[in-house]
């Protein structure tokens, strides 16, 4: 056995090269595939520019799921019904609620949106009336009108008109919300399988995260819209504001979009009292500001205590950003983004 004697310098250089030997080197296949990984990470904000409509029915289309499997729950935990009955009792009972509320109120609604759109359009032209009285007003009214006149019924005819595509939408999102509360975990564990398997379990996990979230946020959203919703309408009957009933719908329905959707529901309901003179726009405006204060010292900070809390900052930012990035009709969507997103980070 001959053996060879080195000194240990040489050996120390030779352990050297032999570890700058063994580091792993990339082959053409990891090159290629790290390469794509990088190519599609960059290229997610372009398709979300470009695929926004889809996520916003897909977000629609979850939170018609979740809207699904809450009112199902009663009738799953206190009937001991199966799951599948109950998902078909919630539809029906859901169908029945908005076919009743729309039979019921519809015709009352309708004519006192007319008369508040006709109101509002008066309180339009005596404000745009007052500007032109002074320079300064002139001044003011020709930034406003941008060289183009502003029609009040043109601008609601415009942001509640109904297109092909929006039903084709809305018939979309309500059809694969009632896939999705059908079998949700089918495509939770679809969706997971999209990601590595060393991070699936956090996937699936941060998954059942988001459907929690989103129901609990649901849960806050239509408590403060009902509560919204009646505290508009005493308050405006009180001060003497016709259409009472349509003004608290409006107020509900913008309750939908947080921080935002209050103060667009006090635009109507101010333009409607400037018809009646100085003193109604005042106590309208006081109305609208204390409601205001009830719902950010009271209902949301009672609700998100027992539901579910997200910093308002976080709320208020995302929404603004979604609203000038996307545009308004995405502003609906916001808050449900807004949930989505701080969840999936947490």
């Amino acid at each position: 056995m001959n053996l060879v004697l080195r000194s240990p310098a040489r050996a120390e250089t030779n352990l050297c090269k032999g570890e700058r030997g063994t580091r792993p080197q990339l082959t053409t296949v990891e090159f290629f595939t790290r390469a794509v990984i990088v190519v599609l990470v960059a290229l997610i904000p372009v398709l979300v520019w470009f695929l926004f409509d889809v996520i916003l029915i897909v977000i629609g289309a979850i939170l018609v799921a979740v809207l699904l499997r809450l009112v199902a729950e009663p009738f799953t935990r206190w009937l001991r019904l199966p799951e599948s009955v109950g998902l078909v009792c919630s539809g029906l009972v859901t169908v029945a609620v908005v076919a009743g509320a729309g039979y019921l109120f519809g015709t009352q609604i309708d004519a006192e949106l007319t008369e508040v759109v006709q109101r509002a359009n008066s309180g339009v032209t005596n404000i745009m009336h007052q500007l032109q009285s002074s320079p300064t007003g002139k001044i003011v009214l020709q930034h406003i009108q941008g060289g183009s006149g502003f029609s009040f019924p043109s601008f609601l005819s415009g942001l509640f008109s109904v297109s092909i595509s929006f039903l084709e939408a809305v018939v979309i999102t309500v059809i694969g919300g009632f896939y999705l509360a059908v079998q949700p975990a089918l495509y939770r564990s679809g969706l997971g399988k999209l990601f590595p398997r060393r991070i699936r379990d956090e996937v699936n996990e941060t998954i059942d995260d988001i459907g929690v979230g989103l129901r609990l946020w649901l849960i806050g959203q239509l408590i403060q819209m009902v509560l919204i919703g009646a505290l508009t309408t005493m308050a405006v009957w009180f001060v003497g504001l016709p259409s009472p009933l349509a003004l608290g719908v409006i107020a509900a329905l913008a309750e939908f979009v947080p921080y935002i959707g209050p103060l667009i529901a006090a635009v109507p309901a101010i333009l409607v009292a400037s018809t009646q003179g100085l003193n109604t726009v005042i106590w309208t405006a006081i109305a609208y500001l204390a409601i205001h204060q009830i719902e950010g010292n009271l209902v949301v900070p009672l609700i998100q205590r027992q539901l579910i809390f997200i910093p308002p900052a976080v709320v208020l930012l995302g929404i603004v950003t979604i609203l000038f990035v996307f545009g308004g009709v995405s502003v609906i969507f916001a808050g449900p983004i807004a949930v989505i997103v701080f969840v999936a980070i947490k």
